[in-house]
Parts: C-alpha cells; sequence; structure tokens
C-alpha cells in the first residue's frame, strides 16, 4: 500500500480550562464541532504533553517539538524565527529579537504591552526606526502583524547572551536589559539604548500624534524579548524524508517552517489573526497536499481570544474552524492521515499559556478507532493514544501512514 500523506492541523492555544461563561465548559466542549467530532469518533484519540509534563510551553519551542526537534538542542531563539519569518536571513553575528509595538508614558512606565492591538501604521513606525545605528550597530527593523515587529542587531562583537526589555506585565518600567554571560555586556548597552531611542523617535511620530488625538493608544515604544543567533538546526526533508510545505500566517511559525527549509508560500488574507481568511487557508492546503508528502496548517485565531480572556470569542471561532475543516476533508483522498492538535493550552482564566495537556485525535483510513465520541481536552483521555509527548507526534503520524521502516528482520 502506498504511504499516506499527512496533515497536521495546529490550532494555536485551542486548549482551555472550563470557564464560567460557558458554564464550566471549555470553549472547545462548547462549541458546535460536528467535522472534529466525526473524525474523533472514527479515529483514535489521546492527550498530549508538546514538551513534557509540566512545562509552559512557548508557541516556538512547542512547534519544534511538534515538528520533531528536541527544543532544548535545537532552540536557536524567537527572534531568530521571527526574523526569518519576516524574511531577514542573518549573518553571523547577527543578534535578533521579536519585539512588540508597546504604549508607554514619559518614564517608560508600560501601559500597554500592544499598543491597543495596533492594526494600521506600523509601516511608517518601523520606517523611522530601520537603519538606525547605536555605537556602530546597525539596526534593521520590520513591522509584523498587528503589534508584533522584529529587530536584528549587526555589528562586531554582538551576542545573544542578554536578559529582554520586555517586562511582560502592564505597569511596570521596561526592563533594563542585561547580560546573562559577558559577551553579552555590549549588546544589554545597545538594547538599553535602543529602548530610550526608540520612545524620543516614536512618541513624536506623526502616526501616534493621531492616534493620541483620536483617543488611540499610541505605539510609542519598541519592547524586545527572544533573543537569538544564527541557526543550526537539520533540514526538515533530511530528518523526516518528507517534502513538506506550511500553510501559515503567523510570523514565527513561518520562520521556523523556512528555517527548516519547507515552503512556505504567502496567501492573501492569511494575517496570523482572528481575522484570518480561512477558506483561503484551506485552499491553500488542498493543492499543498497534492505535491508535498506533510502539509502543516496553522491557525492563530483561537490563541488570540485566549490571550484577551474572550471565551465566548473562542468557542465561536472554534466553530468557525471547524466549519472549514469540514470543507478541507470533503476535498480529500483517502490518502491523507490527518492530525488535529494544539500547541500548547491558552486558557481565558489565565490569558497566557499554560502547562496544561493538548487534545489530539488522528484519522486516516484503516485505522483503530477508539471509544471518544466528542473531540475535547476531556473526553480525549479514553482514547487510544493515552498521553504522548511532542516529540513523539512526528513518529507515531510516519508510523500510521506508513512511512517508517521496519526496525529488526
Amino acid at each position: 500500500m502506498a504511504n499516506m500523506k499527512i496533515l497536521m492541523v495546529i490550532c494555536d492555544g485551542m486548549a482551555d480550562r472550563p470557564q464560567d461563561e460557558l458554564d464550566g465548559r471549555t470553549p472547545l466542549e462548547d462549541a458546535s464541532t460536528s467535522t472534529m467530532n466525526k473524525l474523533a469518533n472514527d479515529g483514535q484519540c489521546g492527550l498530549m504533553n508538546p514538551i513534557g509534563i509540566g512545562i509552559v510551553p512557548g508557541s516556538d519551542t512547542a512547534h519544534l517539538s511538534l515538528l520533531g526537534y528536541d527544543p532544548y538542542e535545537y532552540y536557536c531563539g524567537r527572534g531568530t524565527l521571527e526574523a526569518a519569518g519576516l524574511g531577514i536571513y542573518m549573518k553571523p553575528g547577527d543578534v535578533a529579537f521579536r519585539c512588540n509595538f508597546a504604549t508607554s508614558d514619559e518614564n517608560l512606565t508600560i501601559l500597554d504591552r500592544r499598543a491597543g492591538r495596533i492594526a494600521s501604521g506600523t509601516d511608517d513606525l518601523a520606517e523611522a526606526i530601520n537603519g538606525l545605528e547605536i555605537d556602530g550597530v546597525k539596526i534593521i527593523f520590520r513591522e509584523a502583524v498587528e503589534h508584533r515587529s522584529v529587530m536584528v542587531l549587526r555589528g562586531p562583537g554582538l551576542s545573544s547572551k542578554v536578559t529582554e526589555t520586555d517586562p511582560h506585565h502592564e505597569g511596570q518600567i521596561a526592563w533594563k536589559s542585561t547580560a546573562t554571560e559577558p559577551e553579552g555586556e555590549k549588546t544589554a548597552r545597545i538594547l538599553n539604548k535602543f529602548t530610550k531611542l526608540s520612545f524620543n523617535i516614536l512618541d513624536k511620530h506623526p502616526i501616534n500624534q493621531a492616534r493620541k488625538a483620536e483617543g488611540l493608544k499610541p505605539a510609542n515604544i519598541i519592547l524586545a524579548r527572544g533573543p537569538g543567533g544564527v541557526p543550526d538546526i537539520p533540514n526538515f526533508m533530511e530528518n523526516h524524508g518528507l517534502k513538506a510545505e506550511a500553510i501559515v500566517g503567523i510570523t514565527l511559525v513561518k520562520g521556523l517552517c523556512r528555517i527548516l527549509g519547507m515552503e512556505v508560500p504567502e496567501i492573501d488574507g492569511a494575517t496570523g489573526g482572528a481575522d484570518t481568511d480561512l477558506d483561503a487557508k484551506m485552499k491553500a492546503t488542498i493543492e499543498a497536499l497534492s505535491d508535498n508528502d506533510f502539509v502543516l496548517l496553522h491557525i492563530k485565531g483561537t490563541d488570540v481570544f485566549g490571550h484577551d480572556g474572550d471565551a465566548i470569542g473562542k468557542r465561536d471561532f472554534i466553530q468557525k474552524v471547524d466549519d472549514e475543516l469540514g470543507n478541507l476533508i470533503a476535498n480529500l483522498g483517502d490518502d491523507v492521515l490527518i492530525a488535529i492538535t494544539a500547541d500548547h493550552s491558552t486558557p481565558v482564566s489565565v490569558m497566557d499559556h499554560a502547562s496544561d495537556p493538548v487534545p489530539l485525535l488522528i484519522h486516516g483510513k484503516g485505522l483503530r478507532s477508539d471509544m471518544v465520541e466528542n473531540f475535547s481536552e476531556l473526553e480525549v483521555s479514553i482514547g487510544a493514544l493515552n498521553i504522548i509527548d511532542g516529540q513523539e507526534l512526528m513518529l507515531l503520524l510516519k508510523g500510521l501512514a506508513g512511512w517508517n521502516e521496519k526496525f529488526g528482520a
């Protein structure tokens, strides 16, 4: 029998906890998900710790793990992945940061880490920052989706061994970067000068003057986190023997997949946010499956609602995803093995990532089916897959799809 193609669907941050607004159900439990329920009913289910028991995964480390890479060995820093996602290819000695446009007062106290989730004008703000030089170090700066951006420092004597400037909570003064090892002292000094300089430039920028006049939060400071250097990660084809493509809108996952050598097409309407064009992504997935052995379909919106503390919005978005998955499944043949899961839990009540395991379903022709009838965080725990670690997922999928060779005679 010919090997099956593999489709991995990651609904970012989909897993959750019981919410009062939903009468004690999770958004996934409360959503109408006929497509995922049918796949679960006909397939195999279980729970998965994306990295390990009790570990709170980042989206970057979780995706490394789910794609079959040990994040403790291959994690190169979020900034590096974000830079690759925006097409910034780093040179030896460069240091990259994942940045936020944020709102600050004149004392550099952070009032909003996402500048009201600014949706326009960041290209002009980025242009005001890009190309600056501090003590002979060039600033390469690009805007991404909404408040997100990327910075690469290029110059002699730099190191990623520094702490970040993002305090991660409002009401705190932007952190001062410090060196975690002696070689990071210059980079920390440059980064601290940049924080003040970004406020001085952006607070006066016409975009932010207009936002203030309209009662909107200005994007008047840059917060940096996730420092990383040049990556050294094995190619996906070499690692797994599968020709691969990723259908993704968010810069972080685009960057990781590009570093792994996967094809990452630009898709009109794939914003990396809750407003993404799900239909366009499903059509792109069908096209990708015609020419690849493995396709990753990444959907970010579920995570956005979790971070915003919006249980109803998260539930409704899960329903939209399920409807679109129904259209996708209707256009697939029997030669596709489908896995649906999350990269981590983002409980609405926490508004951040949590260590809770995530639900997993696998569906394909000829597979054993278990007793799970509905796809949810609790019910999948009775499934045939029991509980696995994220790094085991690719090996499991390749085995079920017929790609793994026999061990022994």
